[in-house]
């Protein structure tokens, strides 16, 4: 007979057998300057191919 095992135990045997399939937060609430800035003016103005001129 198997004893049941722990919460923890049961989400490390889960998170070595199938990886890490969500985080722990989601993009929106880290501190990512990179995403912070990707809905700024600055970040879109940066998109513009040069062909396309300022």
């Amino acid at each position: 007979m198997t004893t049941p095992e722990s919460d923890w135990e049961r989400k490390r045997r889960l998170a070595r057998i199938f990886g890490d399939v969500l985080p722990d937060t989601t993009r929106d609430e880290r501190d990512d300057p990179d995403t912070a800035e990707r809905g700024s003016e600055a970040w879109l103005k940066a998109q513009v191919p040069p062909h396309h001129g300022t």
